[in-house]
């Protein structure tokens, strides 16, 4: 074997050796607080969810500190062909998009250029005379001018008014069907169709969800000059290390995309159709900032952990410590029932829930931690009370069947064996958000 073969034979070992993508450092978990055969525990439920034919698949991450203390896949990514579920596996995150569209407004608002209350027609003159359903039919809507126009904060709070259109039948979801919201590929044709249609309730006066990010989408690709989807890539993706996030898959990648599934009526599992247009080829769907991103569970815990941080991972700076204080409190304190539609237990900030009490949870957790999920059964959780980074990706539709969410929730928190929140420590990525002092002005229980 001449040196140029050595030389060679050792560079493709080195290649080989490279993570596929910057990954959150480990460490075992009792060194983190967490006792290893209570993990266990939480292995079996997952597993089992697949064994029983409930699930095709689930990665799940469990970060402490900085650092990750569980990271398992279980089941098949493509059931049909026998491919496994692995760490590595690139799924669909769908509205765990939101929070990612949230952290680029903020980045935005830190730079000046755009503002809270700003009027949202401000940025997209289409939008600065929308209507308010009142009543009628899809036919013959009645509809009133708004009484104040809808702003920035009104879209990151979800108390816009806009719906989405595939959770209901009324005559206001028939109108959003018929819209064909999702058939375009550029934001600018989306909004144009948002233009005409009306809104659920006056802005600011109740919590819809709805299509509000892909909207602030819009707006973040108008108020900065880029494509949305070169934004996040320029803004958050590239400086954190997230190499496989987008909004759609390289064709050199595609072999690592999970189906999605769901039960025929005979319960067996079947690939399901991805919902909202979300395509891996490129070009073929909308950069949907309300649920149109690919990721992984080691990329997007990597975005989690900057937040938990406090905007910041491995001096990499993203958001200001105070910005994710603020993101991160109730900002539904104004309406008569300060918790958003799906959860007593939860207040909704900035493109987040927030969970403000124990009382009325339903699975384990802490006050304070705040996070969000996706359709296809996707689910994370930011904890700065015990400083975990909590993240678990199914590919399932409905979503959250079998109450996949609450057995995880459940599983991780059971484990810790520590003290915990009382011992913040430094992380490897920077400072926890727990590090900091949280904001004092958060909801009062109604």
């Amino acid at each position: 074997m001449n040196l140029r073969t050595i030389r060679l034979a050792i560079a493709l070992s080195a290649l080989a050796s490279l993570p596929l993508a910057a990954q959150l450092p480990s460490t075992p978990p009792g060194a983190a607080g967490f006792d290893p055969h209570r993990l266990e525990v939480l292995h079996r439920t997952m597993r089992g969810l697949v064994d029983e034919g409930k699930q095709a698949g689930i990665v799940w991450l469990i970060a402490r500190d900085g650092k990750i203390v569980d990271f398992e896949a279980a089941g098949w990514r493509d059931l049909e062909h026998k491919l496994p579920m692995q760490k590595d596996t690139i799924c669909r995150v769908y509205s765990m998009s939101k929070l990612v569209t949230s952290v680029a407004t903020l980045v935005l608002l830190e730079e000046g250029k755009v503002l809270l209350d700003d009027p949202v027609g401000d940025h997209l003159p289409e939008l600065k005379a929308m209507k308010v359903m009142t009543g009628g039919t899809a036919e013959t809507p009645q509809l009133v001018d708004t009484r104040r126009p809808v702003t920035i904060k009104h879209l990151l709070t979800h108390t816009s008014g806009l719906i989405y259109d595939f959770d209901g039948t009324d005559a206001l979801h028939q109108l959003y069907q018929r819209a064909d919201l999702w058939s375009g590929t550029s934001l600018k044709d989306f909004t144009a169709k948002v233009a005409r249609l009306p809104l659920r309730h006056q802005p600011g006066e109740d919590w819809s969800y709805g299509i509000n990010c892909d909207i602030l989408g819009a707006l973040v690709e108008r108020a900065s000059g880029q494509p949305f989807e070169a934004f996040l890539r320029d803004r958050i993706f590239g400086p954190l290390g997230m190499k496989d996030t987008s909004f759609d898959v390289p064709a050199g990648k595609r072999a690592r995309l999970a189906r999605t599934y769901r039960h025929d009526p005979a319960g067996k599992l079947v690939e399901a159709e991805p919902m909202l247009g979300t395509w891996p080829e490129a070009g073929r769907g909308l950069a949907s900032g309300g649920a149109g991103l690919f990721s992984t569970a080691g990329d997007y815990a990597r975005f989690a952990q900057m937040l938990l941080n406090g905007g910041e991972l491995e001096g990499r700076r993203i958001l200001g410590r105070k910005t994710v204080e603020f993101m991160t409190a109730n900002h539904l304190t104004a309406l008569p029932r300060p918790r958003h539609a799906y959860n007593p237990a939860m207040g909704f900030g900035l493109g987040v829930e927030v969970r403000m009490e124990q009382g009325q949870a339903t699975c384990l957790g802490s006050v304070g931690q705040f996070g969000w999920y996706g359709a296809a059964t996707t689910y994370c959780q930011i904890d700065p009370q015990e400083r975990i980074v909590a993240i678990a990706l199914a590919q399932h539709f409905p979503f959250n069947q079998h109450k996949l969410f609450e057995r995880f929730a459940n599983g991780c928190f059971q484990a810790l064996t520590d003290q915990g929140a009382a011992t913040a420590v430094e992380p490897a990525g920077g400072r926890t958000a727990a590090s900091t002092p949280k904001p004092t002005g958060r909801a009062a229980r109604p």
